[in-house]
C-alpha cells in the first residue's frame, strides 16, 4: 500500500521584523519603514511594503533605500522582541504537529499529515493557524500548501501578503515548469544568471536539461535542479534539523586566472552565505574556502576563530584573507565556495545580526 500523500504547509510572515515595529508603534503604520541602520555602510534588515513600493528590500544598502524613498523610517532592529514573538507563533505551531522544522524567526515547515486537529485538509489548517498568528500577535502571516517542501516554500510567497495558496498533486509538475527558475528555492542570483546565460529561463527550460548536461555546469547541484524542475522533493519535515555548516559555491562558464575576479567571486559566495546565517540567527567559528581548478583539482583553505564570526565584514575579510592564500593560480580556476560551519549553541542569541557595516544579499537553501 503506497504511503499517504505528506501534507506540508509553510507559513512565512509577512515582513516581520517591520511588521513587529509598525504593530509596536502606531507612528510607524502606514508609513515606509526599513528595519535596519541610515549610516553610510548600512544595510536594510527588512522593509515594510509601503517601503517595498519605492523599490526598497532587504539587503539594499541605506544610502541607496534613502535615494529611492526619501520619506523612508529607519528603526533599530530589537532581535529580542522578535525572538519573543517567534517562540508565540511557534507555540502556535505545536497545537497542530509535532513536525516542525523552523527555517528562521519568521518562516516554518510544518507537516500536518496527520490532521492532529480534525480539520480534515491542510488548506483549512493553514487558515486557522493564519488566523490564530493575527489574533495573538496581531501580524499577518501568508502560507504554502503542497506534498513536499519545495512546492509548499514556492507556494507561499504566491499570494503574498496575508494569503494562501495551494499547489495539488495534480498541478506541481505543469505549475513548476511556468514559474522562472530565479524564484526557486536554491537558485540565487548568481546561478539564475548562469542558467540565463545557458537558455535556461523557467522550469520548463530546466526540466528540458538532461542530467549530464547539468552534471557539466552545475556539478553536485544537478540532481537537485532535475528534481525540483520535475517538482520532485522526498526530503521530511524534520523537527530535530540541526544545521551543521552553511555553504555556497559557483562554477564558472569560463575559467578564472584574474585574482581579483577570483577573490570578487569568493566574496559574493561570502555575502549569501552571511545572509542565511543573518536569516538564521546561526553563527559559526569556523571559514572556509573552497578552490576547483581547470583539471579538478580541489583544495581548501579554513580558519578558526574563538567566538563566532558575528559580521559580514569579518566574513568577508576572513574569505578574502583565505583566497589570498592561494593566489596567483598556477592554472585556471573553475569553481569556488564559501562555509561556515562549528556553529554556536544559540549562537547571536544576544549580538545584533546587522552592525553598522553589515550586509545581507540571499538566502540559501535549507
Amino acid at each position: 500500500m503506497p504511503p499517504p500523500v505528506r501534507k506540508i504547509i509553510h507559513v512565512d510572515m509577512d515582513a516581520f521584523y517591520a511588521s513587529v515595529e509598525q504593530r509596536d508603534d502606531p507612528a510607524l503604520k502606514g508609513r515606509p519603514v526599513a528595519v535596519g541602520y541610515p549610516a553610510a555602510r548600512g544595510v536594510v534588515a527588512a522593509a515594510s511594503y509601503e517601503a517595498r513600493a519605492f523599490g526598497v528590500r532587504s539587503a539594499l544598502p541605506s544610502v541607496t533605500a534613502l535615494r529611492r524613498c526619501p520619506e523612508l523610517v529607519f528603526v533599530r532592529p530589537r532581535f529580542d522582541v522578535y525572538r519573543a514573538v517567534s517562540r508565540q507563533i511557534h507555540a502556535i505551531f505545536a497545537d497542530y504537529t509535532d513536525l516542525i522544522q523552523p527555517l528562521s524567526l519568521d518562516e516554518a515547515y510544518l507537516d500536518v499529515t496527520a490532521d492532529r486537529c480534525g480539520l480534515l485538509t491542510a488548506w483549512s489548517t493553514a487558515k486557522e493557524i493564519r488566523a490564530r498568528i493575527l489574533t495573538e500577535t496581531g501580524l499577518t502571516a501568508s502560507a504554502g500548501i503542497s506534498y513536499n517542501k519545495f512546492l509548499a516554500k514556492l507556494a507561499s510567497d504566491h499570494r503574498k501578503p496575508d494569503g494562501q495558496f495551494a499547489v495539488t498533486p495534480g498541478m506541481g509538475a505543469a505549475w513548476v515548469e511556468t514559474l522562472p527558475v530565479a524564484r526557486f528555492h536554491g537558485v540565487g542570483p548568481v546561478t539564475a544568471r548562469r542558467m540565463k546565460a545557458l537558455g535556461i529561463e523557467t522550469g520548463g527550460d530546466l526540466r528540458a536539461r538532461p542530467l549530464a548536461f547539468l552534471q557539466e555546469h552545475f556539478g553536485s547541484a544537478a540532481d537537485w535542479y532535475q528534481a525540483i524542475a520535475r517538482a520532485e522533493d522526498e526530503r521530511p519535515v524534520n523537527p530535530n534539523r540541526e544545521r551543521k555548516s552553511s555553504g555556497t559555491e559557483t562554477t564558472f562558464d569560463q575559467d578564472l586566472t584574474d585574482p581579483a575576479a577570483i577573490e570578487a567571486a569568493v566574496l559574493e559566495q561570502a555575502d549569501g552565505v552571511w545572509a542565511w546565517c543573518a536569516k538564521a540567527q546561526a553563527f559559526g567559528r569556523t571559514v572556509t574556502v573552497k578552490v576547483k581548478f581547470a583539471d579538478f583539482r580541489q583544495i581548501t583553505r579554513s580558519r578558526s576563530f574563538p567566538a563566532a564570526v558575528a559580521t559580514q565584514a569579518a566574513l568577508r575579510a576572513a574569505s578574502a584573507t583565505l583566497i589570498r592564500s592561494v593566489m596567483p593560480p598556477d592554472q585556471g580556476v573553475r569553481l569556488v565556495g564559501v562555509t561556515v560551519s562549528s556553529f554556536e549553541e544559540r549562537a547571536g542569541a544576544g549580538m545584533p545580526l546587522f552592525g553598522e557595516d553589515g550586509l545581507t544579499n540571499e538566502p540559501l537553501p535549507a
